[in-house]
């Protein structure tokens, strides 16, 4: 579904497993930081709300998005569930589909192969406003979306 036509903080509360007792890294790449810092607050934020301890909300900072796919191997390790926070606008060079392509590849692999749910948290917008749309502006917060997934996919794990 576009997120044209759906907020992206919208979920609803009793479909939502409680996340106590489980521990969930938040790794955010550290490249346009206004967005990735929005978007791993909303997770924070939404993590919490269901009842995930502050001490078991590890949160990471990254260089780029493309470091996002180690970094989630690692926490895989010692996470009920990984969410990958980054942010990729498109410019004037194929730097955007090298970036986009490679991430959303390596986390499928991660998927594939782990026990621990990696979730893709990476905006791929073509402007500025596309991603401060969805970083807590009018479209809602993706990384609240997030962390609902991770807790959704942590309860399938058990």
């Amino acid at each position: 579904m576009a997120s044209e036509q759906h907020n992206l903080s919208s979920f609803d509360n009793a479909q939502v497993p409680s996340g106590k007792g489980r521990k969930f890294a938040v790794l955010v790449s550290e490249w346009n930081s206004d967005v990735t810092e929005a978007l791993c607050q909303g997770c924070v934020d939404t993590l919490k709300a269901h009842g995930v301890a502050e001490e078991d909300i590890e949160v990471v900072h990254v260089p780029g998005s493309y470091e996002l796919i180690y970094a989630s191997a690692v926490k895989m390790k010692t996470s009920d569930a990984v969410v990958a926070i980054g942010c990729v606008i498109r410019g004037d060079t194929p730097h955007f589909d090298y970036i986009c392509e490679g991430v959303t590849e390596g986390i499928a692999r991660l998927n594939c192969q782990g026990t621990t749910p990696v979730i893709f948290g990476l905006l791929t917008c073509n402007t500025q406003q596309q991603a401060l749309d969805r970083a807590g502006g009018r479209l809602g917060n993706k990384g609240s979306e997030c962390a609902v997934a991770a807790l959704k996919m942590a309860d399938i794990v058990k």
